[in-house]
């Protein structure tokens, strides 16, 4: 199997991108941290969507996977399970719950299942920008 090479454009393109995600990541609050894991999440589901809906299983399976890692291992670890009392454990419990609905997504084809875990995580999303980070919406609608 051979791949195409990519353009020098489309390699400065994307060291560009990823050189301004870094710093946008460097430079962050815990806040905006959150947010922009959040962005990765639905990104990663926007990118499964596509997939699935295209039949193709490899590329879904690595969307679903990154979004299932960024939910599990950014979103839910990053709860404050001793300050948060009960709406921890209530947004923890949402989180098992999008990350279950991702693996059955994943394993049965089911664009259902992926439709409500991405509703599930975009209205936690809304619910947090609007709540704890504003201009965030703010600065990602003129990206």
């Amino acid at each position: 199997m051979t791949y195409a090479p990519r353009s020098r454009s489309a390699r400065a393109t994307g060291s560009y991108a990823t050189i301004g995600l870094e710093t946008e990541v460097l430079s962050a609050s815990p806040e905006r941290l959150i947010s922009l894991l959040f962005r990765g999440a639905l990104t990663a589901l926007a990118q499964a969507r596509h997939h699935l809906q295209n039949g193709n299983v490899a590329e879904r399976g690595k969307a679903i996977s990154k979004a299932i890692d960024i939910v599990d291992s950014g979103l839910k670890a990053g709860v404050d399970t001793e300050r948060g009392g009960e709406i921890a454990k209530l947004l923890i419990a949402s989180y098992e719950i999008i990350i279950r609905d991702l693996m059955m997504a994943n394993l049965h084809s089911d664009a259902a299942k992926l439709a409500a875990a991405e509703k599930q995580l975009g209205d936690l999303a809304e619910a947090w920008y609007t709540a704890v980070d504003p201009q965030f919406q703010t600065a990602s609608s003129n990206v």
